[in-house]
């Protein structure tokens, strides 16, 4: 136990002092977090086998799994905060329009040119496995996201598109890798699973919804009873906290495989919640400060769960490659159309693309599900690969492109010990 403690606090205050650094070379603090992360992990300090200074192997990294669902919860919830009816009013269906076509441009862009180069070398990617590489382009990363946005203040109408674009993104890629991967397991088995390609993807999103809507009603109708700010924070912390345990929930009924998304629901607890309760509002700004140090902890993680030894393996590099550079394309193309169709203004048009680029967790449990095909092992090193690339350098596009969006303002001087001063 004092060993697991102090590799949290080894990951924690590393994470904040690479942070300082980050900060001094223009990087965003996500960044940082991944690349202390990849330090701490089995490719680097890992390998001394310090104990409690470092992740020793992949599966210790594992071992914290719970803070990184925990931690994709409140993030998920936070993003729900965002789908407020007068913004749903403005943009609802731009958002809508958005979050729908380019997560299809880019599957479509993605299955051509993977199941192309299927062709040109069937013996290392199989069409199952493209198949099922297209759906998994599709899925983004909220988490990098929100950080970023959160971090620099970001305010105007390409952020607000971008945190709705990126929660509806999480539905589309469900619905898009079910099919997919239904549609991959039906070519190796020889025969159509209509349950696992159309019914169970269905399900699990109808649950999700279910279930997310009840618990922000419940979290509304407790958090009247009590009027102390810190028992109320502490009230909505304990209802994220079971609202994850519930979506990591697995049953079936009949012949059909039952679950939850876990951003989903959450992200529809804090939209119903929000929407509900008239003091919402302060009572989420206390919950985001509460979970300051989570977040922190579970971008190092991610960053420790990189697996470098990817790097040496020419064939996954020529696939991944070639996933990173379709799937960049369908996302900017996608979201140009899109913003196009709906009217949006030029800069969101120019610029929203490159922000739906970063991708991790969501991606990776595509991975893992994927893991059954024949040639599961590809599509995960191609995802583990990609996620690598676009974690590392996917925060510091998305500020770019808010920067030129005009939606992040120059940073003044921020310190709790002083009063904040405009920069020169």
């Amino acid at each position: 136990m004092e060993q697991t403690l102090l590799c949290l606090s080894v990951a924690l205050i590393g994470g904040l002092l690479m942070s300082r650094l980050a900060k001094k070379v223009g990087l965003p603090a996500v960044t940082a977090y991944l690349i202390t992360g990849l330090l701490l992990g089995p490719f680097c300090l890992g390998r001394l086998k310090l104990s409690g200074f470092g992740f020793n192997s992949l599966e210790h990294v594992e071992g914290f799994k719970i803070i990184s669902q925990a931690a994709l919860g409140f993030i998920a919830f936070a993003i729900g905060n965002e789908f407020r009816l007068k913004d749903l009013k403005q943009m609802g269906r731009q958002a809508i329009v958005v979050g729908i076509l380019q997560a299809v441009v880019t599957t479509l862009l993605v299955d051509i040119a993977l199941i192309a180069l299927h062709f040109i070398m069937p013996d290392k990617l199989s069409l199952s496995a493209a198949i099922t590489l297209g759906a998994i382009a599709a899925a983004t990363a909220p988490a990098a996201t929100l950080m970023v946005v959160n971090q620099y203040k970001a305010q105007g109408p390409m952020t607000k598109l971008l945190l709705m674009v990126v929660a509806i993104d999480d539905a589309v890629g469900l619905v898009l890798f079910s099919v997919s991967f239904g549609i991959a397991s039906a070519l190796e088995a020889g025969a159509i699973n209509l349950i696992s390609v159309a019914l169970e993807p269905l399900m699990e999103i109808l649950l999700s919804l279910a279930l997310g809507a009840l618990c922000g009603w419940v979290l509304n109708k407790l958090e009247v009873l009590f009027h102390s700010r810190s028992k109320r924070c502490a009230l909505a912390v304990g209802m994220v906290f079971l609202t994850v345990g519930i979506s990591m929930l697995k049953f079936r009924i009949g012949p059909v495989h039952c679950g939850f998304s876990l951003l989903l629901v959450c992200m529809l607890t804090g939209t119903i919640f929000c929407n509900i309760c008239e003091t919402s509002e302060e009572l989420m700004g206390r919950v985001d400060r509460w979970t300051g140090a989570l977040n922190i902890l579970f971008f190092v993680l991610s960053g420790a769960e990189l697996d470098l030894s990817i790097l040496s393996k020419p064939t996954i590099l020529i696939i991944g490659i070639v996933y990173i550079l379709f799937r960049s394309a369908g996302k900017i193309s996608g979201s140009w159309l899109s913003c196009t169709m709906t009217k949006c203004s030029e800069a969101i048009r120019k610029h929203l693309g490159i922000t739906l680029l970063p991708q991790a967790g969501v991606a990776l449990g595509m991975a893992i599900t994927a893991s059954s095909l024949a040639d599961g092992a590809t599509v995960r090193n191609v995802v583990l690969f990609s996620v690598m690339i676009y974690e590392l350098v996917g925060p510091t596009l998305t500020k770019l492109s808010l920067t030129a969006a005009g939606e992040i303002n120059p940073e003044g001087k921020t310190s709790a010990r002083e009063k904040n001063k405009a920069s020169a």
